[in-house]
């Protein structure tokens, strides 16, 4: 595989870039393989990449019904933090931060991280004491989180309007949080696993997984029956379909999430704004466009387009934070399907089906945890046991009552 640098640009763009070779192979799906992981989104190809890096197997089928990342990584606002309240989810996303800041060295493979820092606003006694709450909470863990009083947060955002229809008290600011470029990271993951030798099988829909009692034999898909030893389901809002697949019921729901981007303008904001108070949060992509989001519609479906009413509330909030947006017009406005649990926290776990393993649940948090997801997932896979950053985020806790409560703390969760 080619080292991307400076000199292989120099040298491609002698030759007007018609020699840059593919990034990955697009092969036929073998009969068998050690591991099949269903899902070729940012979650499912890390996976891939940390099976075949940290445990040597690479006898790897990733298999993905459509094409890599067009699900709910290309449908997410690349929000990357971890100024989570409880100690688990914390250590889970910090741990996540850590692997982004070398991501691109890695992977050879430049996936924007950009550490431009994600404020959450306060707006009312509750929210500074929610925020306190939380701050406290991080910096016992270690984790970067300051208060910015309202001069301090008029000098760090200049163009934002303090004074709303919810005036703004102030804010907590993770510096080290940032935003990061969605489609690098499943590109980036793709190449790299490719290289070591996982089979990569685009518009290549799962249509049932087999049993042989109470072990897993592989999956039954558009293209052929595929056999493996062990099935690593990874497929957001779908999740619930292919639990059903094969005899299982998992705790979740799945809700449309909507995200808007704008036209592009200058650059005016370098920094990420959340306020669950007015549910809606923003930020300047490199390229110039606003990303805006929301919390999930209320509804459950599997549709991709969500309602009106969520638009209309999430730009008569941004448009009240920022009134020097009010004459930007919006490009293109989508939604994704996310899996939502009864604490708002992931499950990554095995299952009574041996062989059999899900990760899901991530919500509206899924972005984020990209690169620490595929590494313990592939450790969960690997060794039949759950890492330690996430043995609290099995399915045995929804019936112990050892939930992670993470629904009213992670900042326009729903």
């Amino acid at each position: 595989m080619m080292k991307y640098s400076i000199f292989s640009i120099v040298r491609n763009a002698m030759s007007y870039h018609e020699r840059w070779e593919r990034q990955w192979r697009s092969p036929d799906p073998r009969s068998e393989y050690d591991v099949v992981i269903v899902g070729g989104g940012g979650h499912g190809l890390a996976t891939a990449y940390y099976l075949a890096k940290n445990h040597g197997i690479t006898n790897v089928a990733v298999v993905e019904k459509g094409w890599l990342g067009g699900g709910n990584t290309a449908r997410n606002t690349t929000i990357v933090r971890s100024s989570y309240l409880w100690e688990e989810s914390a250590a889970l996303y910090d741990a996540g931060i850590k692997l982004w800041e070398n991501l691109s060295a890695e992977l050879n493979y430049n996936v924007m991280f950009s550490q431009r820092g994600v404020v959450s606003l306060v707006h009312s006694q509750k929210d500074f004491r929610d925020v306190q709450r939380r701050m406290h909470a991080n910096r016992l863990l270690g984790i970067d989180v300051e208060y910015l009083d309202r001069e301090a947060l008029k000098r760090e955002i200049p163009i934002l309007n303090l004074d709303c229809r919810f005036p703004v008290w102030g804010g907590a600011m993770q510096r080290k949080a940032g935003v990061a470029r969605h489609d690098a990271v499943a590109w980036g993951y793709a190449r790299a696993a490719d290289r070591a030798g996982v089979d990569i099988i685009q518009n290549c829909a799962v249509l049932g997984i087999e049993r042989n009692g109470d072990q897993v034999t592989g999956v039954r898909t558009e293209k052929g029956t595929i056999k493996a030893r062990k099935v690593a389901v990874v497929a957001a809002g779908n999740t619930t379909v292919l639990a059903d697949m094969a005899g299982i019921r998992l705790p979740l729901e799945s809700h449309p999430l909507q995200a808007l981007v704008s036209e592009p303008i200058k650059p005016v904001l370098d920094t990420v704004v959340m306020s669950n108070a007015v549910h809606a949060y923003i930020s300047q992509s490199d390229k110039g466009d606003l990303v805006i989001g929301a919390g999930a519609d209320q509804y459950v479906g599997y549709g991709q387009r969500g309602s009106f009413q969520t638009i209309e509330s999430t730009v008569t909030a941004i448009v009240e934070m920022f009134p020097v947006f009010s004459r930007v017009r919006m490009n293109r406005q989508w939604g994704g399907i996310v899996d939502l649990s009864p604490d708002s926290c992931p499950i990554i776990t095995k299952t009574p089906v041996k062989g059999l393993y899900f990760n899901c649940g991530w919500g509206t948090g899924g972005f984020k945890a990209t690169p620490v997801s595929g590494m313990v997932f592939a450790h969960t896979v690997a060794l039949d046991r759950p890492h330690g950053l996430n043995a609290p985020f099995g399915l045995d806790r929804f019936t112990t009552g050892r939930l992670i409560d993470e629904y009213g703390a992670a900042n326009v969760a729903h």
